[in-house]
């Protein structure tokens, strides 16, 4: 009995869901950006608004006292299961609501990192369902995506001091599962994802954020 315990213990999250919430759950236990730090890609972007490398931004960043809350209520999974957008919402120390959008990416070791965060704040205070809702793409017709689409994308060049550009995207390698984000100038962001429902593309995630007001 131990030793099942302990290989349970031992294995990777088996789920971009199970990722969201060991990281969730991480922030709480050993800091808010310690958690990004060591869930997150080499090459993970976040907002500030503009775009920046997440590993160069938090780098000797101390943990606020209290971490945001954060859970997921959606994942959008490509057909081979290896990339995944999940969206829910959080809760932030001073009693004010959001929500986010994560990217995640099934590693080799069987575990999962992020690539891409972004969110912004809500007005009422989102729905925590018991299970997030999957939805995953279709695995049907996969002929019928063009050649381009089933090659999987490379990561933004990662080049020390530079920031990122002002946009991305990706893909999973069977082309079934696309993500892609756009930041203004100004500090607006879109951030969509798209799955493939076996006759084409369909739009499941559409979340756009307003710039910063001036001061």
């Amino acid at each position: 009995m131990i030793f099942t315990l302990l290989l349970a213990a031992a294995a990777p999250t088996q789920t971009a869901v199970d990722a969201e919430r060991a990281f969730a759950a991480r922030a709480q236990q050993a800091g808010q950006w310690t958690a990004f730090r060591e869930f997150a890609e080499p090459t993970a972007v976040i907002f500030t608004p503009q775009a920046v490398w997440a590993h160069e931004y938090l780098k000797g960043r101390k943990d606020p006292p209290q971490s945001v809350q954060w859970w997921p209520t959606r994942s959008f999974v490509s057909c081979d299961r290896k990339l995944a957008v999940n969206t829910g919402g959080a809760r932030f120390p001073d009693g004010s609501h959001g929500y986010f959008g994560t990217v995640w990416s099934r590693q080799k070791d069987g575990g999962w990192k992020w690539g891409v965060d972004h969110g912004d704040t809500l007005s009422r205070a989102p729905a925590r369902p018991a299970q997030a809702a999957v939805r995953r793409a279709s695995c049907s017709n996969l002929r019928r995506i063009p050649a381009a689409y089933r090659a999987e994308t490379k990561p933004l060049e990662l080049i020390a001091g530079q920031p990122p550009a002002d946009a991305g995207q990706g893909r999973s390698a069977d082309g079934t599962l696309i993500w892609e984000w756009q930041v203004t100038k100004e500090g607006a962001r879109r951030f969509q994802t798209q799955l493939w429902n076996g006759r084409r593309y369909a739009t499941v995630l559409q979340q756009n954020v307003a710039a910063p007001r001036r001061r």
